[in-house]
This record gives structure tokens, sequence and C-alpha cells, in this order.
């Protein structure tokens, strides 16, 4: 995995673009999807990350995996994280690996699809939502079906040398996702590892669904920011940029440096697409509080 986050950078200076990586299923939505590269690496970011940007269709058409292509590359930006398909997303879905029928099926469809997609532009990362849990469904059952399918998208990452993430929800918003903390995640990263012996199942670590969640983020920072595979954040309540709720972000981004992760941090926030939305960066960082707990 690249190492895009160089500890260390001095107090009082901003936060450095280049250790983000911008949502663009979540920023600059009011354009055009293949013109959101342009408007990234315009405001100065060279890596972004997306949900899958197909949600009617696990397998479309290889002159819209082209157009997209040429779009990031053409803007001289870098894809370093990409979800498996996940249904519709956003709407009612969060994930189709542990539905049964149609959707686990359009799951598996689009595994070799997804993962070669993310090789073409030299990503190794690939978020597998989970699903909710379905009325009349036995669980167990959808566990098992999880599993099954996690196995068999974390083969598919490993042949193109990239890893499979499992991320973490909040019970708030996804009261039927039944991954809601961080203990969770990283325990059904093990079981993966587990049953493929190939270990390239992480846990991604959502500063705000983890807040939104009723989590201690700091702790699961310190317990899991050395080892997690990706991180996100959004401030919380609302979902907004840093600042526009109570989480003390630059704080959390302190925490995580200090607890040794070297990923990226994907930008996965509502804001206005201009000016504005990513003026936090620019501010000067404090010094790191006194915290023997975090050193």
């Amino acid at each position: 995995m690249p190492h895009p986050m160089p500890h260390g950078t001095p107090h009082g200076t901003p936060f450095p673009r280049h250790r983000f990586a911008v949502n663009l299923s979540m920023l600059f939505t009011g354009l055009p999807l293949l013109e959101r590269p342009a408007a990234a690496a315009a405001a100065g970011f060279d890596a972004v990350e997306m949900w899958w940007p197909w949600p009617a269709t696990p397998t479309p058409p290889d002159r819209e995996l082209d157009a997209l292509r040429r779009a990031l590359d053409d803007a001289g930006t870098r894809l370093v994280g990409l979800n498996f398909y996940a249904g519709q997303l956003p709407g009612p879905d969060r994930g189709a690996l542990s539905v049964p029928g149609a959707e686990s099926a359009r799951f598996r469809a689009n595994l070799d699809v997804a993962t070669g997609f993310a090789a073409s532009l030299g990503c190794t990362a690939l978020n597998a939502l989970y699903g909710n849990r379905i009325a009349g469904a036995d669980p167990r059952a959808q566990d098992a079906l999880a599993l099954e399918n996690l196995v068999r998208a974390a083969e598919a990452a490993d042949r193109v040398g990239a890893q499979v993430l499992i991320e973490a929800l909040n019970p708030v918003e996804s009261p039927a996702y039944p991954l809601t903390g961080s203990a969770a995640a990283v325990a059904l990263a093990e079981r993966v590892n587990e049953a493929t012996g190939l270990g390239n199942a992480r846990f991604l670590m959502d500063l705000y669904h983890l807040a939104v969640a009723g989590e201690d983020v700091a702790a699961a920072i310190t317990a899991y920011g050395k080892t997690c595979g990706h991180v996100q954040l959004a401030d919380a309540p609302g979902r907004g940029a840093p600042g526009s709720g109570v989480l003390d972000v630059p704080d959390l981004l302190e925490r995580l440096e200090r607890a040794g992760y070297g990923g990226w941090v994907g930008l996965e926030y509502r804001a206005a697409s201009g000016a504005g939305a990513f003026d936090w960066l620019d501010q000067p960082r404090r010094p790191a509080h006194d915290d023997p707990s975090t050193t």
C-alpha cells in the first residue's frame, strides 16, 4: 500500500492536500461524473475515491468504464479507493454481498469488473459494503453468504494486488446494517483472512460513522489506526466538512499519525463544491494535546 501521509508535518502549517482523497460520489456532485476528476484536480487534489459509479448495474458497458478511466487520467488524478457494486447507493441499499438472490449474484458478477477497472488505474483498495438485513431472511444464512462472497472478493482482489475493505456504518442512518462498530468490522476482516490465508481483508475506518454510532473515535484510532486499510472522514452530526459539527477533526488526524496510520484519508462529506468546501485544510495545525495514551 502507498504511504502518502508523511508524519511530522510541522504544527502551524496547513494539512497538505496530497494526504487526502476527494470522494467524487459526495463532493462535486453538481457536476457530471466525468467532470469531477478535473474539478478535484483544480482544487489541488491528485487523489480521488468513489462509490461504484453505476448503481443500476454491476457490469456497465466497456465504453463507460473507458470514459471514466480517461477522465481520471486526463485530470492527472489517481483513483485510490473504489466500492464494489453495492446496490442503490445513495438510496435504500447498503451493499449487496449478504443479500440473498439476485443482489448476491450481481455482487459476484461485479468482482472481476471492479478489480479489473481498479487495477487499470493502480487502485489497490476496494470497499465491500456488507448489505442490510432482509426481512424474512435468516441472519445466520446472510452471514454465511457474506463470508462466502467476501472470500470471493478477497481472492479477486488478490489477483490484482489489491485489498478488500470492510466498513462499519452507523445504526442511526443504517438501522438494518449489522456491522455498526469497529470491533465487528475488524473481527469480520480477520475471519475473511483466516478463510483465505491471503491477509488482504482490512478494516475501513470511517470516523463519521463511528462517531454517530457513539463509539469512542479516539480509542478506535489507538486500537486500529496502524492496521486499518483506509480512513474516511466527515464531521458529525450532519456529515459536513470538518468544522461544521462537533468532532475535533484536526486532533483525530494527529492521533492517526501518532498511531502509525500511513494511508489515504478520504474526504467523504457533503459540502458546496465551490469556495469553502476545503477551507478547513488551510487552517494552521494546532500543537498536539499532551496525551501520553496516544503517543
